[in-house]
């Protein structure tokens, strides 16, 4: 079978707004401006746990295997990412630089840490600061 060729139509004046946006959603899913306000909360997300956890936002943009402190608090990041701000996986590891099955280990591994009263007190507290930080666009 043949791979048939669609021909580019162009449309001007009063049509040319909802043709683009049908097309451009089609083309692009309308992930664009999603993959974009990804990587904002996620960037966004990277500077809180720096700041939270006093460890450099460099440290945790940098590619490859750190030391369990950083690996740590970037797990942190994407737990939160994910719970709170209700990003899922594949768009998280790709803002963080990683695999989509990293942030569910990370999701994984951090829930299951969770049974420890402290560090549930301070994983919480982040989801917290995380929520006031980002108010509706956590609940959208």
């Amino acid at each position: 079978m043949q791979p048939t060729s669609i021909k580019k139509r162009e449309v001007s004046g009063a049509d040319a707004s909802p043709w683009r946006e049908v097309v451009e959603e089609a083309v692009t899913g309308g992930s664009g401006r999603r993959e974009e306000r990804t990587l904002e909360l996620c960037e966004a997300m990277i500077d809180i746990a720096a700041a939270l956890f006093n460890v450099s936002g460099r440290d945790l943009r940098k590619p490859g295997r750190s030391c369990l402190g950083v690996s740590r608090v970037r797990q942190v990041a994407m737990y939160v990412a994910h719970v709170i701000l209700r990003l899922n996986m594949a768009d998280i590891g790709k803002a963080f630089g990683r695999d989509r099955t990293t942030v569910l280990h990370a999701c994984q591994l951090i829930e299951d840490l969770r049974d420890d009263e402290e560090f549930d007190r301070i994983i919480t507290m982040t989801e917290r600061v995380a929520l006031a930080a980002f108010g509706c666009r956590a609940r959208a």
